[in-house]
């Protein structure tokens, strides 16, 4: 079983930070972060490969955001830093065998999401 639980979603301010959680049980090759918001296709945000470490994002957060894992834990953590309202999303945990951004379909497993909102 492979299960996954965001947290650390909430309001914050444009240009503020979030570190986002995703708490999972089991383990896969790939897990990251994807999200949508109302209207809008769900995109992928950053995934890391655990095997070897390997980081991909999205060109919109590149250098703004940032992914990492603490296998012992593991829980893998997206820091989320110079937030813009663009970001506005609910952000989901996936995890799989491969890192295919643009492919959410390609993940087997999902969280729940965490809401995340960056407004003045």
């Amino acid at each position: 079983e492979v299960q996954l639980v965001e947290s650390g979603g909430g309001l914050v301010l444009p240009g503020g930070s979030l570190r986002l959680s995703c708490a999972a049980s089991g383990f896969t090759t790939a897990i990251g972060w994807f999200r949508q918001a109302p209207g809008k296709e769900r995109e992928g945000v950053s995934c890391i490969r655990r095997d070897y470490g390997n980081t991909y994002y999205t060109d919109s957060v590149k250098g703004r955001f940032t992914i990492s894992t603490d296998n012992a834990k593991n829980t893998v953590y997206l820091q989320m830093d110079s937030l813009k309202p663009e970001d506005t999303a609910v952000y989901y945990c996936a995890a799989g065998d491969f890192c295919h951004l643009g492919f959410a379909a390609g993940m087997d497993y999902w969280g729940k999401g965490t809401l995340v909102t960056v407004s003045s």
